[in-house]
């Protein structure tokens, strides 16, 4: 056994560890490094403790520059500390082949695009192009009572926002004529029927497992009726899918694949009347259309069976479907149902409302798109249902952030400071602590400030605070207006550091989400309007861009007509 090799491995790995946390190495750390490398060659642990802790000691006794020197010439490799990066890639695919993935992204162009559809957007796009497959945009348009023309065109810029793009792009209706014609298949295969009982009789007997009369209609009386239903001659009938009235599962007690919707179609007009149900369309769609891994939330679990159940009978590849969670963040909904009505009584103020989970809504806030994308790719494609807080969207979005914002002073709720004996000055101040590319701004400065008023309210007389950046002042009388005194400009270490603006100032409203529904409930208290002054220079702020008032929070300005206005998007 090579007493040398054990001290030369312990020596490299000390050194590592002693750079690492200025030159003092800890031997409990270096004896796990050492006994990682040199057990696989068969040294023994026992052997290797006593000569690593002796090493160790050895070399907390040299400076930190020598260690680095002489890490350096022995083992500079160990010199690099490789920064790890966050592996936020998905699962593998099961039945994957490189080249021959196809995802699709299906909205109903029924609204705005929300942080919910982001996810599965985002899930199969980046499937997609892991497996340098297609990823294809499908409008599911085959219901005209919730198509709407405006949305096909809104929805694709919010994809693009989101920076997807996709290989193909096509409507669900176009495929009508070919949906027609599998329905046919199956009525002249026995496998569905045209129904006319009225709802309440058909939800009984799906509930009670009992077939109605018109299930026992021959395949030509079906497919006359059909042909006569198709002709805009025969009212209120459905085409049902024969499957099984007793099944355990109630998807499968033969649902509706047809049905007539006497309205217009943005896309068709009134050309066609009689429209496929999501069971029907999305089933053959997916595979008419070569998806190989189509994705859909866990509520649609029930109808798997359905859905494999048609592509059996009618002869049509069956892809491979998948499940994962409908995304739930606390006290923001994503429902249409919930969002719309909202819309409608003035509640929010549309569809761009910071308060809203739409893609729309959390651009105006100040959400990057690469933040909702590492935000959807931490969650994962998991079955188990959960609720998780916006926190999580924010950090995301604020490692992002800080290092490429600007800083820029925001008064709230301003009070007057008056400082007896100031200087005048004209002050440079960095517009990025860290990064110097960023520039500064050149503030002159007199003796009349404006500071916020809760932290003067915390202070007392004779207390000296340091205007941030500027010098320190002591203040001698608090009424209206603050009387304050210079108190030099040396740093104070225990003193207060406040934002300031000087007697030019940019009148400023900033709007602040707060959770738009609690307990289920609409909180009216969900926008907060907080006003106070920003420095001169924030008038210089561009129309969109995100910054950071310090000791405030980042903001979203909107900077137009001479008005300028910001958008609170998290601390």
């Amino acid at each position: 056994m090579s007493t040398d090799e054990i001290q030369e491995t312990a020596r490299k790995y000390a050194l590592r560890n002693a750079v690492q946390f200025d030159g003092k190495a800890n031997a409990k750390s270096v004896i796990g490094n050492v006994i990682g490398v040199l057990q696989k060659k068969g040294f023994n642990p026992r052997d290797i403790v006593p000569i690593v802790n002796s090493v160790v000691k050895g070399i907390n006794k040299i400076p930190l520059e020598k260690q680095i020197s002489e890490l350096e010439k022995i083992a500079p490799e160990l010199l690099k500390k490789e920064k790890k990066q966050r592996d936020f890639s998905l699962p593998e695919l099961p039945e994957a082949e490189k080249g021959k993935v196809v995802t699709r992204f299906p909205p109903e162009p029924n609204g705005y695009l929300h942080i919910g559809h982001a996810k599965a957007a985002i899930v199969d796009y980046e499937y997609a192009k892991r497996y340098d497959g297609k990823f294809i945009l499908r409008f599911d348009d085959t219901n005209p009572e919730n198509a709407h023309l405006e949305f096909y065109d809104a929805q694709k810029r919010d994809l693009k926002w989101l920076g997807i793009e996709w290989d193909e792009e096509y409507c669900a209706s176009n495929n009508l004529e070919k949906h027609y014609k599998l329905a046919e298949q199956l009525i002249n295969q026995g496998d569905a029927y045209i129904c006319n009982c009225p709802p309440d009789v058909v939800k009984d007997g799906r509930f009670h497992g009992e077939e109605c009369n018109c299930r026992r209609n021959s395949p030509g009386e079906n497919i006359d009726l059909w042909k006569d239903i198709l002709s805009s001659s025969l009212e209120s009938m459905v085409l049902r899918l024969k499957g099984d009235m007793t099944s355990d599962n109630t998807a499968m007690r033969d649902p509706t694949l047809f049905r007539i919707i006497d309205k217009p179609h943005p896309l068709h007009g009134d050309k066609y009347r009689v429209w496929p149900t999501y069971d029907f369309a999305g089933a053959v769609e997916d595979s008419i259309g070569g998806v190989t891994h189509p994705f859909r939330t866990k509520e649609y679990e029930l109808r798997d069976e359905c859905y494999f159940y048609l592509l059996d009978l009618l002869g049509l590849r069956k892809p491979h479907l998948l499940e994962f969670a409908r995304l739930s963040i606390e006290g923001m909904p994503v429902s249409k149902r919930k969002i719309k009505p909202l819309i409608e009584d003035g509640s929010v103020l549309g569809y761009d409302d910071i308060r809203l989970p739409t893609l729309r809504g959390l651009e105006k806030r100040g959400i990057l798109p690469e933040a909702i994308k590492r935000f959807v790719l931490t969650q994962g494609i998991s079955k188990v249902e959960s609720t998780v807080t916006f926190g999580l969207v924010e950090a995301a979005n604020r490692k992002i952030l800080d290092p490429i914002t600007k800083r820029y002073f925001f008064v709230k709720d301003p009070v007057q400071l008056v400082v007896q004996n100031a200087p005048a000055m004209e002050k440079s101040i960095s517009l990025h602590p860290n990064d110097k590319k960023f520039g500064s701004r050149t503030v002159k400065t007199g003796n009349t400030f404006y500071v916020p008023e809760e932290d003067i309210e915390k202070m007392k007389i004779g207390e000296i605070f340091r205007l941030k950046d500027l010098f320190n002042v002591e203040i001698k009388e608090k009424n209206d207006v603050v009387i304050a005194e210079y108190a030099g400009e040396e740093l104070m270490p225990d003193s207060a550091k406040i934002q300031w603006t000087t007697d030019k100032y940019i009148k400023m409203d900033v709007f602040i989400s707060h959770p738009l529904f609690k307990e289920g409930k609409y909180n009216p208290d969900s926008l907060e309007k907080v006003q106070g002054f920003a420095e001169e220079a924030a008038s210089s702020i561009e129309n969109g861009e995100i910054i950071q008032f310090e000791r405030f929070g980042f903001v979203r300005i909107e900077n137009t007509k001479n008005q300028i206005v910001g958008f609170f998007t998290h601390k």
